[in-house]
């Protein structure tokens, strides 16, 4: 089952993906992809509902953010060997973790602001986790269980920010626009591995990034485990997983985003995303 959110920011609606690819209103039925409509039973509610029993949304509606009232964004950084070669870093012994904040989140094709004062803006095509059950202390072997879906992410950073200013990464992962997810949340029966999906990123056309989550360090299932020992993780918090090689930081010499450029990225089934670039 795909599960999206159509509208207006600050104002969307459920909905679900039918046989054609339609967007499909749930709100008659649950009042948002989030909470507990992300648990085992409220997503058994959904998918016996007929798709097409349910009204169409329109064409052209804005498509949100396919997960709401995100508790916790967290992140996995340096997640790829390949990807933490071309930064220069030595793959990580344990997960690097940091927290994306939730303000960041938008729809998969709202534009993205370069922040004032930004100088290297890049781009991160990643699988996202959606959380589906709370998680506090579980094996790797349960942490499947907890996990409602996932989606596409783009993990927009600003390099110098994120390491040219002090501190942790945060504040070069937390500009508004700086987490577009989605277009759809896929519940976890549709994706038998998450570990062997192909994922892709151009820039203008050009691709950047092509990779597959068999090269991850670690797993989803680690993640998952290895996040509820530090934390209880809730339903509808999101856990991007980190990047496969090509951001603009690897090249050589790097290049970074500007106003007035197109990303567009894509997971297999999970969708794809298109972002223009504008001045903050």
């Amino acid at each position: 089952m795909k599960l999206a959110r159509y509208g207006e920011k600050g104002a969307e609606r459920p909905a679900v993906v039918d046989a054609d690819g339609r967007l499909r209103d749930l709100s008659a039925h649950v009042d948002d992809i989030a909470g507990a409509a992300l648990s085992a039973e409220g997503l058994a509610k959904l998918a016996a509902i007929d798709p097409a029993s349910l009204p169409l949304v329109d064409e052209g509606a804005r498509i949100g953010a396919c997960v709401g009232r995100v508790g916790k964004y967290l992140c996995i950084g340096l997640n790829y060997a390949d990807h933490a070669k071309e930064t220069g870093k030595e793959p990580p012994p344990e997960p690097v973790v940091f927290a994306k904040a939730v303000s960041a989140i938008c729809g998969p094709n709202d534009d993205v602001e370069i922040p004032r004062g930004s100088e290297k803006a890049d781009w991160e095509v990643e699988l996202a986790i959606v959380i589906g059950k709370r998680a506090k202390y579980v094996s790797e072997a349960d942490a499947l269980d907890h996990v409602a879906g996932y989606c596409l992410a783009n993990d927009v950073s600003e390099r110098a920010f994120q390491s040219e200013r002090g501190g942790q990464w945060t504040k070069g992962k937390s500009h508004d626009t700086f987490g577009p997810l989605g277009p759809w949340l896929v519940t976890r029966d549709e994706i038998p591995d998450p570990q062997n999906i192909d994922l892709w990123l151009d820039v203008d056309g050009v691709r950047r990034q092509t990779g597959n989550t068999r090269t991850m360090i670690f797993g989803v299932a680690h993640v998952v485990s290895y996040l509820s020992q530090f934390m209880t993780l809730e339903p509808g918090d999101v856990i991007a997983t980190g990047t496969p090689p090509g951001v603009g930081l690897g090249m050589k010499p790097p290049v970074f985003l500007r106003a007035g450029q197109w990303m567009t990225l894509g997971a297999a089934g999970l969708g794809e995303q298109s972002q223009l670039t504008v001045q903050a």
